[in-house]
């Protein structure tokens, strides 16, 4: 039986939600220094135990949940399309993280490993008003429900672009 949270634990839903996923990949780190200010591409980043990204101005002094923003490359071959063009570059969508060959959804409510780092999702990242500003009409639509996921850093550690992004399992 479920539930409004979401299916039984014991249910085959419950199960196949669980079921491992094979690793992904960091393709992209970006670092948005402050509120509009072109975002800066890097090869590496520091995150920081309950606060975030070193540099992004979205680094909280509280543990809130949307500390590190992150979105699919998959998900970004989509809004292209959406929009009629034939790529988009990350920094257009001012997320934090761009990865490859994982399902970010599925992600939900676990723990995941980029790097030295240890992260859980927080979230759904849902797209804000620039995107209407950034690629015109349409915009904020083509990136609905793309927008990607947030995570809280749970263990601090330096990634670079090209870590895998493993599932933490329950020890």
């Amino acid at each position: 039986m479920s539930t409004l949270s979401g299916p039984s634990k014991h249910s085959l839903i419950a199960q196949l939600m669980a079921a491992p996923m094979r690793p992904g990949r960091l393709t992209w780190i970006g670092l948005r220094p402050e509120r509009r200010a072109p975002v800066i591409e890097v090869s590496e980043a520091d995150l920081l135990a309950g606060k975030g990204i070193t540099g992004d101005r979205y680094r909280t002094t509280s543990s809130g949940a949307r500390q590190v923003t992150l979105i699919a490359q998959e998900d970004i071959a989509a809004i292209a399309a959406f929009l009629g063009r034939q790529t988009i570059g990350p920094a257009l969508l001012r997320r934090n993280l761009v990865t490859a060959g994982i399902n970010l959804t599925a992600l939900k409510g676990q723990r995941f490993r980029i790097g030295a780092a240890i992260l859980e999702a927080s979230g759904e990242c849902a797209p804000c008003s620039r995107m209407e500003e950034i690629f015109g009409p349409g915009g904020y639509n083509a990136v609905r429900g793309r927008g990607g996921i947030t995570a809280r850093v749970i263990e601090s550690g330096t990634f670079h672009v090209g870590d895998t992004i493993d599932v933490q399992k329950d020890t």
